[in-house]
């Protein structure tokens, strides 16, 4: 699959994309030039009168890469992959708390304790999961500039794996897992034989 070029006219008004041999004979009659590297976008020299068709935007959440793809109909017609920084920023903040505990401790000067006075505000969501809404809320918006966008739709799937290994599975079933009535050595050592 290759991704078609974005088209917006004079106005900035999102076109139809158009496949990447539509548009290198549009940049070589010189009907249009390049807007933008990434999305690959084209700008018309002039305004368009083609009426639009539907474009979708598919959104696949996940925790270290989220999927986008704009379909018309069952065709793709573009997809890309958004890999997020959740561990890196984890691990940042993890290295700005042992820094500040160092400081803490350290024989320095009398530090008023400060330990009561850390709220929440409401919505509040984890950076990592914040920077994760972010992103993808950014690619949506930019999408949206660049195409003519009619819906969004968002995959939202839950797997409940231990119903899909045993099907009558129910209540404190769940909470019983393979190691019930064993020591961990001893269910190690026969799983290994």
């Amino acid at each position: 699959m290759s991704n078609y070029v974005f088209l917006i006219d004079t106005n900035k008004k999102p076109c139809n994309p158009v496949h990447p041999g539509e548009a290198r004979k549009l940049l070589k009659k010189g009907l249009a030039a390049v807007f933008r590297r990434y999305p690959f976008t084209l700008i018309l020299k002039s305004e368009s009168t083609e009426p639009t068709r539907e474009i979708q935007v598919k959104i696949d959440p996940g925790s270290k890469t989220t999927g986008i793809a704009l379909t018309q109909g069952s065709l793709v017609i573009w997809g890309a992959e958004l890999s997020h920084r959740g561990q890196a920023i984890k691990a940042s903040l993890e290295s700005r708390k042992a820094i500040r505990r160092g400081r803490r401790n350290r024989n320095t000067r009398y530090r008023k304790a400060r330990f009561l006075n850390r709220t929440r505000r409401r919505g509040w969501l984890a950076p990592s999961l914040q920077h994760r809404v972010e992103t993808t809320l950014t690619w949506v918006n930019k999408l949206i500039k660049f195409a003519p966008i009619t819906g969004i739709s968002q995959e939202l799937v839950r797997f409940d794996l231990q119903q899909i290994e045993n099907p009558e599975i129910s209540g404190t079933e769940y909470q019983q897992g393979e190691l019930q009535g064993y020591e961990v050595r001893e269910y190690l050592l026969e799983k290994l034989m």
